[in-house]
């Protein structure tokens, strides 16, 4: 990878990472479920002019839809709502690959590697960290529901695969631009049954709520995926991926510049330890290769 796409991916995951503080924002004034809607209304309004509609079966748009895009992100709007810290809720949504590994495993019979295993359990050590001993610390609802946003993600990473084991080769971003069609009307029917006497327009059009609006709509939605998409077409996923590990580390530090979040000693020990398991669910052969090649070369 050049130096060119190398800035191009940092810039990506720094776009990810501070997604999180501009969720705060955002529900700090529109309720967590029209957020949603307007978040998917614009992304959808905007990018199917641009970006032509994948090749695939529109009920794979559906649910891939209503998992990455309704069910994630109304978990994770909610979340913060509550009270989950942005930074925290950056670190512990990563657990998605985790899941992904059981629902893989409990829907496809796709069997663990034994370097999947090891980041499985360092990752849920890491977890009970944060949510067992740390629980009182933090909202436990906010976590609870963090957690649910990991598994709708790790849901429509099932999808992604059970798309492409059906014959489909999608473009990542025409997926991402036309399954955002399916979450608005869930997002926002279900605004208009419990929020309806939350929302007040005043605050909704103020210069902070639109930018959030705007901002996860065009530039964590299109800006991001897209950019993410050209990268996977030039370069291979083991290249590109390992970037998102970063996602966590720029969620963190821009929590605590722009919200001044800090976190508690178990909570940073939680997310170092979810993020070991991770690197070794990634990186596992690759960190035992080299580990071997080392007592080889010291013997």
């Amino acid at each position: 990878m050049n130096w060119q796409d190398r800035l191009i991916a940092l810039a990506i995951v720094a776009v990810w990472g501070f997604n999180f503080v501009v969720i705060k924002w955002g529900v700090a004034g529109v309720p967590p479920f029209l957020l949603g809607g307007l978040r998917f209304v614009a992304a959808a309004g905007l990018g199917l002019v641009f970006v032509r509609r994948p090749v695939i079966p529109w009920r794979w748009l559906a649910l891939y839809g209503l998992t990455v895009g309704f069910g994630q992100f109304a978990c994770l709007f909610t979340a913060i709502k509550v009270g989950m810290p942005a930074g925290l809720a950056s670190i512990v949504l990563q657990s998605q690959a985790f899941f992904t590994l059981l629902i893989a495993f409990a829907w496809q019979r796709e069997r663990f590697t034994r370097y999947q295993l090891a980041g499985l359990l360092i990752g849920g050590l890491g977890l009970w960290c944060i949510g067992g001993i740390g629980v009182g610390e933090l909202p436990w609802l906010g976590f609870v529901l963090t957690l649910a946003a990991a598994v709708s993600w790790a849901l429509s990473n099932v999808v992604v695969r059970g798309i492409v084991r059906a014959g489909h080769q999608p473009d990542m971003m025409g997926l991402v631009v036309w399954s955002s069609l399916f979450p608005i009307v869930p997002f926002l029917v279900v605004s208009a049954w419990l929020e309806a006497d939350a929302i007040h327009w005043a605050e909704v059009v103020t210069l902070r709520s639109l930018f959030a609006i705007l901002y996860l709509a065009l530039i964590a939605t299109l800006f991001g995926y897209g950019q993410w998409s050209r990268l996977l077409a030039r370069h291979t996923a083991n290249v590109v991926a390992p970037y998102s590990l970063l996602v966590p580390f720029f969620g963190v530090l821009s929590a605590a510049l722009f919200l001044g979040e800090r976190l508690t000693s178990w909570q940073w020990t939680g997310g170092a330890v979810l993020l070991a398991g991770l690197a070794v669910n990634v990186f596992g052969p690759r960190l035992f290769s080299l580990s071997s090649r080392a007592r080889t070369v010291s013997s």
